[in-house]
């Protein structure tokens, strides 16, 4: 618990700097691109119009989740896991492919992971602006419940600070994980779930359900789609069960996370 502290002491006291980085690291990404910044949106938007034409369209014409129309559904959950993709992948080798850099600079490399995620947080608010209104004229308004987004928008951050704490470390001292990230990532879009409901399995697959539910991913994409459609409720309150493992798994993940990158931060540099 004692790394964690110090860790999340370096966040607060490099903060401004964090918000500079990521806003270079946002412009020098689309800074060769004729259209510029609008690939952030572009991007995944075609995403989601593959992942609807396949799973919502070609495989079979899929009912209305929870009363929800799926392609609205789908996208209110993607939205969020579009960043948390995005997120991980290029936090996993941000300490990686930036140390030779990094290491001549006076701020703590704690900092590094930190601003690869808040770049792709600035997507991810132009996208949800984006679904945001595609909801507001399909039948979606704003409703009281979009009060909980900042909330779950936090615990997403923290979520991949956690994570990529573990994953920036470990994929520079053990260069397969650069490899095995993805690959996982590419799994969990589909055992979050993000393109089927998690009703499908049938309550004769119970204990099935539980244990996707043990991925934190879901919480926060269920939290999501609760606050965009309004249709769940207070996700947080009515879940509180839930949202106290989900704080319980990140409290786990942000200490060993900070733990290892305590370990071996020093020595980054003797992995290249």
């Amino acid at each position: 618990m004692k790394s964690a502290l110090t860790i999340i002491k370096e966040q607060i006291k490099s903060f401004y700097l964090i918000r500079r980085l990521s806003v270079y690291e946002l412009k020098s990404a689309n800074s060769n691109n004729y259209l510029g910044i609008l690939w952030e949106i572009i991007n995944p938007m075609i995403q989601i119009t593959i992942y609807w034409f396949v799973f919502g369209f070609v495989l079979s014409s899929r009912p209305p989740v929870d009363g929800v129309e799926y392609i609205y559904w789908m996208i209110s959950g993607f939205v969020v896991w579009y960043f948390i993709n995005q997120a991980v992948l290029q936090g996993t080798k941000s300490i990686f492919s930036r140390i030779r850099f990094i290491s001549k600079m006076s701020f703590p490399m704690s900092a590094i992971p930190s601003y690869i995620i808040f770049a792709k947080f600035y997507q991810h608010l132009m996208l949800l602006a984006v679904v945001f209104v595609i909801l507001q004229f399909t039948g979606f308004p704003v409703s009281i419940y979009f009060i909980q987004m900042p909330y779950f928008m936090f615990a997403t951050l923290v979520l991949l600070l956690a994570l990529t704490l573990i994953t920036s470390a470990l994929a520079t001292i053990v260069r397969d994980i650069n490899m095995l990230v993805p690959a996982v990532m590419r799994m969990m879009i589909y055992m979050t779930p993000i393109l089927w409901p998690l009703s499908r399995i049938g309550e004769e697959h119970i204990l099935i359900q539980k244990l996707l539910m043990l991925n934190p991913f879901y919480y926060v994409v269920e939290g999501y789609r609760s606050a965009l459609l309004g249709k769940s409720g207070w996700y947080l309150i009515d879940h509180a069960g839930y949202t106290l493992y989900f704080w319980v798994v990140v409290i786990v993940l942000l200490s060993i996370g900070s733990a290892i990158h305590l370990k071996f931060r020093d020595h980054f540099v003797d992995y290249l």
